[in-house]
């Protein structure tokens, strides 16, 4: 598929959150960044920092390297908001892992400046799924990809048998 076009017919997000924390419903946004690509090919980029009204704490700084003092002078998401909603309107968007952290962090920030339409109609590309989807998170699945062999997982006798095998293996 590389190197393929996608035919968009409606502008795409692109984008990423750094945050407080991981709990979307309690933590701030600290810095969005969006790329939004429009059908005729081009694109919009912008990046932000969002000063969260709150401590940045220690733990969520180690991992993307914002701390208070980098976000003291920056717009809170309210400030933000209106102008940030007029940007995303009318797009889909495209994220990882982003219909179960990005895309709920956004909905209860804007939700938190009284608004509850920004994403109204968006059409939510998780690119995790995909990968997950191409590559199944079974017992199997690992078993095949990490010892090289294929395995009957949950069939009693199948399990039973091997089990017994090995103990052969081991008396020999």
């Amino acid at each position: 598929m590389k190197g393929k076009k996608i035919n968009i017919k409606r502008p795409l997000v692109i984008f990423d959150i750094e945050s407080t924390g991981v709990k979307p419903q309690e933590d701030k946004i600290v810095e969005l960044s969006i790329i939004k690509k429009h059908p005729d090919g081009t694109t919009e980029v912008k990046t932000r920092r969002i000063n969260p009204e709150r401590p940045i704490p220690k733990g969520a700084s180690e991992v993307h390297g914002i701390y208070d003092k980098d976000v003291v002078d920056c717009p809170t998401f309210k400030d933000i908001s209106k102008g940030l909603k007029s940007f995303i309107q009318g797009c889909d968007f495209v994220g990882f892992n982003s219909n179960r952290f990005d895309v709920p962090m956004l909905v209860f920030e804007f939700e938190r400046c009284g608004i509850y339409d920004a994403l109204e109609g968006a059409e939510l590309i998780d690119v995790f799924n995909l990968y997950c989807h191409f590559n199944p998170r079974t017992l199997s699945a690992g078993y095949a990809e990490y010892c090289g062999k294929k395995l009957d997982a949950h069939k009693a006798e199948e399990d039973a048998k091997k089990k017994q095998r090995e103990l052969e293996e081991k008396q020999e």
